[in-house]
């Protein structure tokens, strides 16, 4: 396990390098402790289904380099695992890889999804999904299949009737599920063709737990290989955060925390750039929960653009870049139809909103924060929920001024 030490100075923050670390291991002769990270079925359920988002995250941002990318993973793992429920064992073995299940050994596994999905989707968190599957009325359907995915999930698999028809009801549904929020999710209708569609959507819009002052005003955001653009911005003096830099990964990460066991992880690099390549591959979910023990408190100047963007897409090309090659190739969904039934597509669609509300107002103290934390070039962020450790959303940032809404 990468563990990285975070050495906090007012005025300047300095990173303990893993190699550091090493060196000294290996002049002692020693071996660096094992900590384990995950102990309970919700916690590692939480894992499992943040490292299966964060290859999904990575395969989507290597299709395209030069844009701004969004994901929410636990809709998607949420609309995967429905579906792995009409496998033949060997499909459900193969998803459940991708899905990175595997690890978990759970025998409940089903329920502890289910449960982790009802945590997440508490009131004050602010986070909304909807996940579905929709089926050729083409294939002759099993309705014992429809029956086991309701019972488990709450949502039963939907029979298409073919045309606008769908394209309406599958969007009136999303909409309904997420209170309005994300909107035509489909723009064309599904194919004709007798196979197996999935939708998964997600809302966010969670609250600091501390405000901002200050909101709105328009500052300059740098851009790699551009002239600068002018994006609103929220901006605090003396706000609380937790903060190190990773040399490493020639980055400064700064965990912002929101109401209802929620944080914002924000990783800036050093310089402007587009380029997040490194900073992308090293991302896992114990690489995460180590960095929630290891950033160390601070009060900082904090300035945030003010983040509103709708981001939708088909992943199913990227599914063969997660381990799904051969399955896609004989999904064996024997439990839906006794036809051969292919995956078809795999539309996936977030909005997610930033405001200055908080529930608190910052530390009232004598002077400004000597620290600053100014995210005003190119970042990567992730929205995590701390109690399951489950990753809610993950984004990429390149130009501010180009989320569309």
């Amino acid at each position: 396990m990468k563990r990285t030490t975070f050495l906090l100075v007012f005025g300047v923050v300095l990173g303990l390098t893993q190699a550091q670390l090493e060196t000294g291991a290996e002049e002692t002769g020693g071996e660096e402790e094992h900590v384990e990270l995950f102990t309970t079925p919700t916690t590692k359920m939480g894992a499992a289904t943040s490292d299966f988002g964060y290859n999904l995250f990575r395969a989507l941002a290597s299709r395209d380099s030069t844009a701004n990318i969004f994901l929410s993973p636990i809709s998607v793992s949420a609309v995967l695992t429905q579906l792995s429920m009409g496998g033949s064992e060997r499909a459900q073995r193969q998803l459940f890889r991708a899905l990175r299940y595997h690890t978990l050994q759970d025998p409940q596994l089903h329920n502890t999804l289910r449960d982790l999905l009802a945590s997440v989707r508490t009131a004050g968190k602010g986070l909304s999904t909807a996940a579905r599957i929709y089926l050729s009325r083409r294939l002759r359907l099993k309705q014992d299949f429809f029956t086991l995915v309701e019972q488990q999930y709450g949502v039963r698999p939907k029979p298409l009737q073919g045309g606008t028809k769908d394209l309406k009801e599958i969007n009136d549904w999303v909409s309904q599920e997420t209170g309005g929020k994300v909107l035509r999710l489909l723009t064309k209708a599904l194919p004709r063709s007798p196979g197996v569609n999935t939708v998964s959507a997600t809302y966010f819009k969670g609250k600091w737990a501390t405000r901002f002052g200050q909101s709105g005003m328009t500052e300059n955001f740098q851009i790699d290989g551009g002239a600068p653009v002018r994006v609103p911005m929220m901006q605090q003096d003396n706000y609380p955060v937790k903060m190190g830099i990773d040399s490493d990964l020639s980055c400064t990460i700064a965990q912002i925390q929101m109401q209802d066991d929620v944080s914002m992880f924000v990783f800036l690099p050093d310089d402007v750039t587009s380029n997040m390549t490194l900073l992308e591959e090293t991302l896992t979910a114990e690489f995460v929960q180590d960095l929630s023990m290891t950033l160390l408190p601070a009060q900082v100047s904090l300035t945030l653009p003010v983040l509103r963007l709708s981001y939708s897409t088909d992943l199913l090309p990227l599914l063969s870049d997660i381990g799904l090659s051969e399955w896609l190739s004989d999904t064996d969904l024997e439990k839906i139809s006794a036809q051969p039934a292919k995956l078809t597509s795999v539309h996936h669609k977030v909005v997610m909103e930033t405001a200055p509300e908080g529930n608190q107002y910052p530390g009232v103290t004598t002077s400004p924060s000597n620290l600053s934390y100014r995210v005003d070039r190119p970042f990567l962020y992730l929205i995590r929920d701390e109690a399951s450790g489950a990753l809610l959303f993950i984004g990429r940032v390149l130009n501010p001024k180009a989320l569309t809404m």
